[in-house]
């Protein structure tokens, strides 16, 4: 494996900081924090208001002199200050007195792939900023595979692709290594601004923030393939009037404003197997993609991916926190790791 496993036993705590939402995983302790990165300021002051579930909930209805934020951008943080003081906050105090009694305090934190010196940066200085003694920085795309339980140490392809909120990484695996990887700008959020643009434009309707996840589960079942509801009720504003407004939407059309953005992500799938040696190639045949990520639970986008790919496509059983769990279980001890013995001469 790319990163030390003798290192990563040494830290106390891991950070997995992602646009949508921030865990945090304490040896000993298990996941302690999964919620939304988000933070209400109160403009007047600069005191924090709000963080995490009920931050987000404030989102599109605070008065002028709150502002609701999201330190984290496209999977890098973006505002080092405000994200030290969102963990301060999602870790409470009883947590950080704990940790804050570990001699030379030790973390690890996820970082997407081929993430660039700056962003590795900030991730560092803002666990430095919580005590942090050293960081340890480990691919996401390990570190998900891990936690989903892929044999990456094995001399054997597993292709994992981590849907999240700003990107999709998808990679090939073998020998504890990332073969070939592609990052695409293209993850959940994409999704939800077509949705929003198609009701814009089709139907003159802005719908709220907080609706948009509701439109994507009314997809449920089949999702985005054919087999799914006709239509659905959709409430919202005109954008004419500013009245409320309800219409009923053709989900067929909502299907396809879906695919949309999500045309980049097959072709950046199409890239990795391009790349990818073809022995490897041919394992993935039987062994398929895993999917993890939140945004993996889009319903019918692993059927929409298998019928592009026409290889296998599962989804593991949590998504959503399989990166912290891998990094939870590098931390813990619970990954062997692969020995190499040099022939002897």
């Amino acid at each position: 494996m790319t990163v030390s496993l003798e290192l990563l036993r040494r830290c106390h705590f891991a950070v997995d900081m992602g646009a949508a939402r921030t865990r945090v995983y304490v040896k000993g302790a298990g996941l302690v924090v999964d919620q939304p990165s988000v933070v209400a300021v109160n403009t007047r002051t600069g005191g924090l208001i709000a963080v995490g579930e009920f931050a987000e909930k404030m989102t599109g209805k605070t008065p002028g002199y709150i502002r609701v934020q999201r330190p984290i951008s496209g999977g890098t943080i973006v505002d080092i200050e405000m994200a030290q003081r969102m963990l301060r906050h999602l870790l409470g105090d009883k947590m950080r007195r704990t940790l804050r009694r570990k001699p030379r305090l030790r973390a690890a934190a996820c970082t997407p792939h081929d993430a660039d010196p700056l962003a590795q940066r900030a991730t560092i200085e803002t666990l430095v900023g919580l005590g942090a003694r050293r960081v340890e920085l480990v691919d996401t795309l390990i570190a998900a595979a891990v936690g989903c339980g892929l044999p990456v140490e094995r001399p054997e392809a597993t292709m994992i692709m981590v849907c999240g909120a700003a990107a999709t990484q998808v990679a090939v695996l073998s020998l504890g290594s990332i073969v070939t990887a592609e990052r695409i700008p293209v993850g959940g959020e994409a999704v939800d601004h077509a949705i929003v643009q198609h009701l814009r434009h089709r139907h003159e309707l802005m719908l709220p923030s907080q609706a948009v996840r509701p439109l994507q589960l009314a997809l449920s079942g089949n999702g985005l393939t054919p087999h799914g509801p006709a239509s659905t009720e959709i409430h919202g504003r005109d954008v004419a009037t500013g009245l409320a407004r309800s219409v009923h939407v053709d989900t067929a059309a909502v299907r396809d404003a879906i695919q949309t953005p999500l045309t980049a992500v097959l072709d950046g799938i199409g890239k990795v197997l391009r790349d990818c040696p073809p022995d490897l190639v041919a394992d993935l045949a039987d062994r398929g993609i895993m999917m993890v990520g939140g945004s993996a639970l889009l319903p019918g986008l692993d059927q929409m991916l298998r019928q592009a790919t026409g290889i296998p496509v599962h989804i593991a059983e949590r998504p959503d926190v399989c990166a912290v769990q891998g990094l939870g279980a590098m931390l813990e001890g619970r990954i062997d790791p692969l020995l190499l013995d040099p022939l002897a001469a």
